[in-house]
């Protein structure tokens, strides 16, 4: 059996969902490719796909094994390119996972940009908030901001995520303007429920650290939504300038409680070790930090404010 070729093969015809397009784009027969899957399956001992008349799609044991074969693919790809010297011009796929709302906001151009000038590279970008484990879902970057912990991955700061406590003018016109983050108790909150600290807030200043568990009226796990509620004066939030420094800029938002700071969070680039770093996360991580590095545009705008 050749493993390889079926590897191939069977990561075809979950790409493209049927037999005959798999076929098409590694020019081999319909016969074929289905008979090296079947190799595959039969020698792995479990069933792969799900085959019906019209369409094929991975059992749950082929969505996991497809993930792997990506990694072992793009493996291969980059050995290649090393033995070949393939070092200027980068090619294949990179496959990127970001949080939504920096994907949104400021990836999303970035990466345009970087397409700009390696036109022989494909990207796939999925962006979310929940938790993935790089390796096994077929990473090549994973973005985390994070108080990061330590892990058997690599890890290289992009860029510090600062974060401040906010209310619209007219909230605070209404209900006053806290001194203290034990102000905090007395007033709806917006919070975040990714948070490793859960609803409570760590706010440190002059006087100590402050456990502050605040009193919620939106939960949300994305902080756009919490920005647009603080801006219609729903509450305090506490949010990342990347997502709110224009707002503070133009005053749709003020910065409260500035004598006291929430820890410090940064934007890191995650990927596997490996003996030989791949020419296009390199690249990629290289331009992420030349792009955002220093000060970042969205602290100019809150510093302004």
């Amino acid at each position: 059996m050749d493993k390889l070729s079926s590897i191939k093969a069977f990561t075809k015809v979950v790409e493209h969902g049927n037999f005959s397009e798999a076929g098409r784009e590694l020019r081999l027969s319909r016969s074929a490719i289905s008979k090296y899957v079947i190799e595959l399956e039969r020698e792995l001992g479990v069933q792969l796909l799900n085959r019906t008349t019209r369409s094929v799609s991975p059992t749950d044991n082929g969505q996991a094994y497809y993930r792997r074969c990506l990694a072992i693919l793009a493996d291969l790809e980059e050995a290649d390119m090393a033995v070949t010297q393939a070092q200027v011009e980068p090619r294949g796929m990179l496959r990127v996972n970001a949080p939504m709302s920096f994907g949104t906001l400021h990836l999303g151009q970035a990466i345009a940009d970087f397409m700009g000038l390696y036109p022989e590279l494909t990207i796939q970008l999925i962006l979310g908030d929940h938790f993935v484990d790089p390796v096994q879902e077929g990473f090549d970057v994973t973005l985390r901001i994070a108080d990061l912990a330590s892990s058997s991955l690599i890890a290289r700061k992009i860029v510090p995520a600062r974060r401040v406590v906010c209310a619209a003018p007219d909230y605070l016109a209404r209900r006053g303007t806290p001194q203290h983050p034990n102000d905090l108790r007395d007033h709806d909150c917006l919070t975040y429920d990714h948070l490793a600290t859960g609803t409570q807030w760590k706010l440190s200043g002059p006087d100590g650290d402050h456990w502050i568990q605040v009193s919620w009226n939106l939960c949300s796990n994305n902080g756009e939504v919490l920005g647009d509620a603080a801006i219609k004066g729903r509450g305090i939030a506490l949010l990342p300038t990347f997502l709110v420094g224009p707002d503070l800029q133009a005053g749709r938002l003020t910065a409260i409680l500035t004598d006291y700071k929430a820890p410090d969070l940064a934007l890191y680039a995650i990927y596997p070790p490996t003996r030989h770093l791949s020419v296009k996360v390199r690249l990629f991580i290289d331009f992420l930090v030349e792009r955002f590095g220093g000060q970042p545009a969205w602290d100019r705008a809150s510093a302004a404010a």
